[in-house]
């Protein structure tokens, strides 16, 4: 456990410092990138889309403004099908679907969405327009619901995305995430423990927690890896330069296996020898988990909560606090020890050439379903028995930076009005002398956000 544990601390905040915002140039040879085919008017609604697992982002590029093809919509609908049955609804015993005729119009694509929740106990009435307007999942324009009109990709998927993010609202359902809330006389702080990767399993989130988010004045997070000054300063510090290599910083053996791990993934020695080696510990430790959910690691980071909250905020054009900044959390990574450095490195390469059997799929398995539940105790649980270490490398992670950080929060407190969204890593919220204690220390009562 100690190994799996190591590997995928590394992964959890590998990919919160760097993997939400670029993929190494490790993976693939840089190309010209394709400017998306989408309005921006809808830029909002398609980030929220993008983590639903229902469409691949690279529909994009593929005439997503122009007449939807059969498949795509079959895919569409098979798969916001698929979204809704995880609700586990009782299911509507008088159900008669309403006739469609499959044409790909705007109002059949209405139509087959309606059929979808008609057939679970819900509200939804006997008219699909109706109701769809009355949810505000169809929205015409100037022009009127043109519901004879072929739909576009972008329509349909609109659509789809409005629908089952109210269907989810509807049902009272949704991930709740391990969430606070402190308040003294003006001021609203809003904790959210959050975990560095997802999957599509994750989203959407419950209503209340999205309202709150979206009615404070700020979001607070441990570093803004969308900021570019902190990601060039990530990528100076984490790069070897002057001819300096790793093979001049680790023992033969362990360059030895990092051979074995290149040759096994595919991957170019002479660009893995630039990164140091928290650095490679980080990237390789998210190439690991390749095939792991069935989805790509870079798009695990990309389903991060933090990354969701993120982009959120920067289409709302809401400010974003850092409590440390990807400067300070690099310098963390630079003041491993040499040793410390290289045996993280190793644990990651033995975790992938000699595998123990120990599976970290089904340890964040139970992160993913306890964070879903809103169930901080069954989290915590799992958690700490992972976190025991006491490592360098833990020591790093935890202690002084909750102490830190909770006094930052103690400050808005004190000396700011307004409400304040916080998102930062489950694990500050969950080992001994966190962030809840230091709050609790300075006189604060840190409620459980569901009452």
């Amino acid at each position: 456990m100690k190994n799996i544990w190591k590997r995928t601390g590394a992964i959890l905040l590998g990919a919160s410092l760097m993997l939400t915002t670029v993929v190494p140039a490790i993976q693939a040879e840089e190309q010209a990138p394709l400017m998306p085919s989408i309005s921006e008017w809808a830029v909002g609604t398609l980030n929220e889309g993008e983590k639903y697992g229902i469409y691949p982002v690279e529909w994009y590029y593929d005439g997503f403004l122009e007449e939807i093809p059969v498949e795509k919509a079959n895919e569409l609908l098979t798969l916001t099908e698929k979204k809704i049955a995880a609700l586990g609804l009782a299911e509507n015993k008088t159900y008669k679907p309403v006739k469609v005729k499959n044409d790909n119009t705007r109002g059949d694509i209405v139509k087959r969405l309606y059929n979808i929740a008609a057939r679970y106990d819900l509200p939804v009435g006997k008219d699909p327009v109706k109701y769809m307007q009355e949810r505000h999942i169809l929205q015409g324009s100037s022009k009127g619901l043109q519901l004879e009109k072929k739909a576009t990709t972008q329509q349909a998927v609109l659509l789809a995305v409005r629908f089952i993010k109210d269907t989810y609202a509807l049902a009272q359902q949704g991930a709740k995430g391990l969430a606070w809330v402190v308040e003294d006389e003006d001021t609203t702080v809003y904790l959210l423990g959050s975990i560095h990767v997802g999957t599509p399993d994750l989203y959407p989130f419950d209503e209340k927690l999205t309202t709150a988010f979206d009615e404070s004045d700020a979001l607070v997070v441990e570093a803004n890896v969308l900021d570019m000054e902190g990601l060039e300063y990530y990528t100076e510090k984490a790069m070897y330069a002057d001819g300096i290599t790793v093979k001049d910083a680790v023992a033969q053996e362990t360059y030895a296996k990092l051979e074995q791990v290149a040759n096994l993934y595919d991957l170019p020695m002479e660009q893995l020898e630039l990164q140091k080696p928290w650095m490679l510990s980080n990237t390789l430790s998210l190439l690991g988990m390749e095939g792991s959910f069935e989805i790509a690691p870079e798009v695990m980071a990309m389903h991060g909560i933090d990354n969701y909250f993120l982009v959120s905020a920067l289409l709302q054009e809401k400010p974003v606090i850092e409590l440390e900044g990807t400067k300070a959390q690099v310098d963390m990574f630079e003041a491993l020890s040499k040793e410390a450095q290289e045996q993280g490195l190793v644990d990651v390469l033995d975790s992938i050439l000699q595998p123990s059997g120990e599976n970290e799929h089904d340890m964040m398995q139970e992160w993913f379903a306890s964070w879903k539940q809103g169930d901080a105790e069954a989290f915590t649980k799992s958690y700490l028995a992972q976190a025991a270490d006491p490592s360098e490398f833990n020591q790093m992670l935890f202690g002084v930076r909750d102490e830190k950080m909770a006094k930052k929060i103690v400050n808005m407190l004190e000396e700011k009005e307004g409400t304040y969204f916080v998102v930062v890593g489950a694990g500050h919220f969950t080992v001994d002398k966190n962030i809840r204690y230091h709050l609790e220390q300075n006189g604060y009562d840190v409620e459980p956000f569901y009452q």
